[in-house]
């Protein structure tokens, strides 16, 4: 009986609880560093024995390294951009579901094509282009928030397979009432589609914000100057000045750089969970 149960459940239950260690460890690492008072590599442990919130204190106190302005940095591109990427990639996944065009199948493909290539390949190419932009249009150029952003907006298509498929399971008889009724295409996308579409718009939306956030390698090459830095670029200074006696204070910064993505995902639960379109159409 033990045997049959360790078949069909037991290893399951294993897996999971392998997965779960290998999680969670590391972030009771950082945890454990954030609140050492010593914040050393040496002095750190998996589980904290000693407890202050001297290196919190730290990052708001120090000029030297202006974690608020960072954060701020930081929400602003992640606000702007999401939103941007989210709508245009609504926009595109609506056309691509709901109409039958010429080219629909190669633009699909060469979406999911130009997915595989990183950004970061295009980086001098891109450093070079807003070199130059930046001689004519100052705001728009290197060490930049604006200029950044509009590298990131780059890959305002990038969701458009996950809302197409999403919008693929909408049934087609509430477009065709609301046009039958006298709604044009603009009507049936934002008053009808996108409440719909709610759970992958949040998912979709989350997943760009937190690309956005953890974004460190485009990010270390525009911005360079520190009043414009974002928290991937800050955090990197910190820990590369000094990688044993500032882990304290990069663990710290790592926390606070997570709190905003933590409360997205809690606010953004009630439209992951659950579909919205069940029983919106009785056959």
């Amino acid at each position: 009986m033990n045997l049959r149960w360790w078949r069909e459940v037991g290893w399951r239950h294993a897996g999971g609880a392998l997965a779960v260690v290998f999680a969670v460890v590391p972030v009771l690492y950082v945890v454990s560093a954030a609140v050492n008072p010593l914040g050393t590599v040496v002095s750190t442990d998996v589980i904290p024995t000693q407890f202050s919130l001297v290196h919190f204190r730290s990052l708001f106190a120090d000029p030297g390294r202006p974690f608020p302005r960072w954060l701020f940095n930081t929400m602003v591109v992640c606000v702007v951009v999401t939103g941007v990427q989210v709508f245009c990639s609504a926009l595109a996944a609506y056309a691509f579901s709901r109409f039958r065009f010429r080219g629909r199948r190669g633009g699909l493909l060469s979406l999911l094509l130009v997915q595989m290539f990183p950004q970061f390949l295009a980086v001098v190419a891109l450093f070079t282009m807003f070199t130059d932009l930046g001689e004519a249009v100052p705001g728009l150029g290197l060490n930049t928030l604006a200029g950044y952003s509009l590298v990131l907006m780059g890959g305002a298509l990038a969701q458009v397979w996950l809302i197409k498929g999403y919008l693929d399971t909408v049934p087609r008889q509430l477009d065709e009432a609301a046009i039958v009724d006298g709604a044009g295409h603009a009507t049936v996308f934002f008053r009808i589609i996108l409440p719909l579409a709610r759970p992958i718009l949040a998912v979709t939306g989350l997943l760009a914000f937190v690309s956005v956030v953890g974004e460190f390698l485009i990010a270390s090459i525009f911005l360079t100057d520190t009043r414009v830095k974002t928290l991937a670029v800050g955090l990197y200074g910190i820990i590369e000045s000094d990688r044993s006696n500032n882990l304290g204070v990069f663990a710290a910064g790592a926390l606070m750089t997570a709190l905003p993505v933590v409360l997205l995902f809690l606010y953004l639960q009630r439209y992951i969970v659950g579909g919205l379109t069940a029983g919106s159409v009785k056959d």
